[in-house]
């Protein structure tokens, strides 16, 4: 089931997303959800991380300073 809302562009995004919609052959509702998704997607997982992190550190759950020290070792440049 879908349902429909109503947002609000600047003539310039607007321009973007007509312009995009038409080199793709796609509707503007098409794109715009398919933005929507992507950005809820992405953000829904970093926050999950986030507060998987916060979760592990009101555990006590870090790293010892040799761990740190050994993932730095493993990336420092070579001078």
């Amino acid at each position: 089931m879908t349902a429909a809302f109503t947002i609000r562009l600047d003539d310039e995004m607007l321009a973007k997303l007509d312009a995009l919609a038409a080199d793709t052959d796609r509707s503007r509702s098409w794109i715009a959800a398919k933005a929507i998704e992507s950005y809820v997607e992405l953000n829904a997982w970093q926050i999950a991380r986030i507060k998987e992190g916060i979760a592990e550190a009101d555990r006590g759950e870090f790293a010892t300073d040799d761990e740190v020290r050994a993932v730095f070792d493993k990336y420092r440049t070579k001078a």
